[in-house]
């Protein structure tokens, strides 16, 4: 089998035309049908052989990759409902085909820990199964050198378009192995042109090229993960830290409003430093964020409870003030005396609640008593 994913319509942000869209999806329904096919073939032929420690792994990951994309196509094809598509739906297809796939769920580290797209899952696929293939020497293939050729030099142009996206710190590294993996393949094609046989050589070089296009999209993979964290860092950062000044000045305001406020001091997103340029630290910074927006959190509910405690307060006292009123004793001096105290005391800055807690179990037990020697 020599099918390789298909080549992805439109990019990120630009939607493809129905036609192309639709060619697309057949193509990329037939690919993941030889893929699956070829992927159970070799997995038979993996336990068959013996070799489970040296190739479960790779075998593990391209059953992964496959598995997203076929997770991904579902959702393209709902997406394209036969193609009754517009602007708005081929724009989602667009989206869907170019932004990365849905990894968190394929329990497999490796790839839970990679960022990928569609076309990128299926050329990783693609080369994970070439190295198999040639790692257990049953290439369907095999007798036909002339298309193993012709795929080589197909997959050295998918991993020149790689080399693009590298880093200009990363660029000449992974050009110099381009260079050599298509200076190899020259030599193997003009002595494969004078009768040599290039049979033993054509395997090594196979596995080096699928090696050098699976290297270059983890590494693109991880670079886009890395620079996915560092903005969810930074958007997270802006949102604790306004959220933070919110319950600074609903602390304030509280401490203006009511005494006793809650104990003990706000957390504060300063603490926490500058916003690292590591991967490892900024998974510990993240984690800092959370951790303080949870404490702002409970520090907001108390608060809140605390500045409720005064209005309910005054909802209390005017409910004894009712209650006194229709047992006819609203007059009695102690009540009078009592009522102008909490009302005193409620329009104070600071309200101390304690007080008036007492002032207004005070005016309860008077209430009662009054009531009951009335009877």
């Amino acid at each position: 089998m020599s099918t390789s994913a298909p080549a992805a319509p439109g990019q990120l942000g630009v939607a493809a035309t129905p036609q192309q869209l639709m060619e697309y999806l057949g193509r990329l329904d037939a690919w993941l049908a030889e893929r699956r096919s070829e992927l159970d073939s070799l997995d038979a032929q993996i336990i068959g052989s013996g070799r489970q420690a040296e190739l479960t792994s790779d075998m593990a990951l391209a059953l992964a990759l496959w598995q997203a994309a076929k997770t991904r196509q579902s959702l393209l094809l709902s997406t394209w409902d036969s193609g009754r598509v517009g602007q708005q739906e081929r724009e989602r297809l667009s989206a869907l085909i170019w932004g990365r796939l849905d990894t968190a769920n394929a329990g497999l580290a490796q790839l839970q820990s990679m960022s990928v797209s569609l076309p990128e899952a299926g050329r990783l696929c693609d080369a994970l199964v070439a190295q198999l293939r040639t790692r257990l020497n049953t290439d369907p293939t095999a007798e036909q050198q002339q298309i193993r050729l012709r795929d080589l030099r197909a997959q050295l142009e998918r991993i020149r378009d790689q080399v693009k996206l590298e880093p200009p710190t990363l660029a000449p590294v992974a050009g110099a192995k381009l260079n050599t993996l298509a200076a190899r393949t020259t030599d193997l094609v003009d002595k494969r042109t004078r009768g040599g046989d290039i049979g033993g050589m054509l395997g090594a070089l196979e596995i080096d090229a699928a090696r050098l296009e699976r290297d270059l999209i983890v590494g693109a993979a991880k670079r886009r993960e890395a620079r996915d964290l560092l903005v969810r860092a930074r958007e997270q950062l802006a949102e604790v830290s306004a959220r933070e000044q919110a319950v600074r000045t609903l602390a304030a305001q509280a401490t203006a409003a009511v005494w006793p406020t809650p104990d003990g001091a706000l957390p504060s997103v300063a603490g926490l430093g500058p916003v690292p340029n590591t991967r490892t630290a900024l998974v510990g910074f993240v984690d800092g964020l959370g951790t303080v927006a949870g404490q702002l959190n409970k520090a907001q509910a108390e608060l809140t409870a605390t500045l409720a405690e005064r209005e309910a307060a005054a909802s209390l006292c005017s409910a004894l003030q009712a209650k006194a009123a229709g047992l006819g004793q609203a007059g009695e001096p102690d009540l009078v005396e009592l009522s102008d105290l909490v009302g005193r005391r409620l329009a104070e800055s600071p309200v101390v609640l304690p007080v008036v807690h007492q002032l207004l179990q005070a005016y309860a037990a008077q209430l009662d008593f009054l009531a009951r020697r009335h009877r």
